[in-house]
């Protein structure tokens, strides 16, 4: 056995794997474009590696698609046959990516909870937890998760990071701005401290810092993956919409946002759908580019991997015409409630299903239905994960609509 760089024994006797480990640790804590290549690496050098095999499949699992799903199932083969001879740590890692793939969130999140207990260095362990806590609505946990491992990592600027973005969730905006600068003093490259700044800034509609903030940073998000580098390009055109420059925002989605995404991958695909929303709700022609997104999305139809994606595909293919495929996608999220365990139902019956009519109603011009069906959910669209930036968008359809339901009101009584 050795140890990886946080000072965890891993199951290997290989110094290459645990190497490549170190790389992989790294390169997903930082949202590198190269975390995928470093941990198959790891395995290439030891396939006995049980861990190696477990990130590998949380890999592939956290890209929240089919396909992606379908590229992890090898290595959650590996996990599923006898593990008697791996670490504590380990056994709990691995129950917890088990119950991912089974949908089993809140066995996945006690798992991550119990590594933080017990193994505090772990970071990618509180990384997933957090992730698991964002989308299922948890903003006291996400950012509890990470605070209660910060004494074991002094100086660690990744956690530093985490417990920003934790913070600003739970509006603790001057705390989360003092931290994030912590970890960019340790790293100026640390894009998820840029993006725990941003959100605080947005917050508190300091636009023009924000632009000017963010813009300084760009250069170091070029080894980011597709997911952060559209997304910290997203919050800057959040801030130009801020300031009603939208042939900016256009461009930006035109150059950093879209152009530049993996067009395959649905958090890239949210976020250009937000981004044309957003716009449309300011009066801006989006022209054609809902047509340019919606052929990308037939594939998410049957997918349902998270419901704040969702809420996103159908305004989508309602925009774009494509009604049979929208109609398919509401069918099928109904059967899938019928499949999914009662940590995750409730939300998707009570919540997105009823917020998913709502916002097509809106982008079919039905704004009377639309107030309905949104109305009600509200308060709770948290549940469906999301930060409060993404989520703030389904607020403004829901007001659209009221005042779209009126002036219509008073145009048909003047009529």
């Amino acid at each position: 056995m050795l140890k990886d760089a946080q000072g965890l024994v891993v199951t290997t006797d290989s110094a290459n794997a645990i190497a490549a480990i170190n790389r992989f640790i790294d390169q997903a804590l930082g949202y590198s474009k190269n975390a995928e290549a470093a941990i198959l690496q790891a395995i290439a050098a030891d396939p006995t590696c049980v861990l190696a095999h477990a990130y590998a499949a949380a890999y592939y699992l956290t890209q929240e698609n089919s396909k992606a799903w379908q590229r992890a199932v090898p290595y959650l083969q590996i996990l599923q046959q006898p593990l008697a001879k791996i670490t504590v740590r380990e056994k709990l890692y691995v129950q917890a990516i088990l119950a991912w793939a089974n949908q089993e969130i809140d066995l996945a999140i006690a798992c991550h909870e119990e590594i933080a207990n017990q193994f505090p260095r772990d970071l990618i362990s509180v990384q997933q937890g957090q992730y698991h806590y964002f989308y299922t609505g948890n903003k006291e946990k996400l950012l509890e998760i990470a605070q209660k491992v910060l004494p074991s990592n002094p100086q660690q600027h990744y956690l530093y990071g985490m417990v920003a973005f934790g913070l600003e969730q739970c509006h603790q905006l001057k705390a989360a701005e003092k931290i994030a600068h912590q970890a960019i003093a340790l790293n100026r490259s640390d894009p998820w401290a840029h993006h725990a700044i941003a959100h605080v800034m947005e917050t508190q509609e300091r636009a023009d810092e924000g632009i000017a903030w963010m813009e300084s940073f760009a250069d170091t998000w070029e080894n980011c993956n597709s997911m952060l580098y559209t997304h910290n390009w997203w919050h800057i055109a959040l801030y130009y919409l801020q300031l009603e420059n939208y042939q900016k925002v256009l461009k930006l989605y035109d150059t950093h946002i879209w152009e530049y995404a993996n067009k395959q991958s649905p958090k890239d695909q949210v976020g250009a759908i937000s981004l044309l929303l957003r716009l449309e709700l300011s009066g801006v022609d989006v022209e054609n580019r809902w047509q340019g997104i919606s052929p990308y999305i037939y594939s998410r139809i049957n997918e349902h991997a998270l419901p704040f994606q969702d809420l996103h595909y159908v305004y989508a293919l309602a925009k774009a015409g494509h009604h049979d495929w929208l109609n398919q996608m509401l069918q099928s999220m109904q059967y899938h409630t019928l499949s999914i365990n009662p940590f995750l139902r409730q939300s998707w019956i009570e919540v997105a299903i009823p917020a998913a009519r709502g916002m097509v109603a809106h982008a079919k011009g039905d704004f009377n239905t639309s107030v309905a069906e949104l109305k009600p959910v509200l308060s709770r669209l948290h549940e469906i994960g999301g930060s409060h930036a993404q989520r703030v968008l389904f607020g403004q359809v829901y007001q659209d609509a009221v005042l779209s339901a009126q002036k219509q009101s008073w145009n048909y009584a003047v009529s």
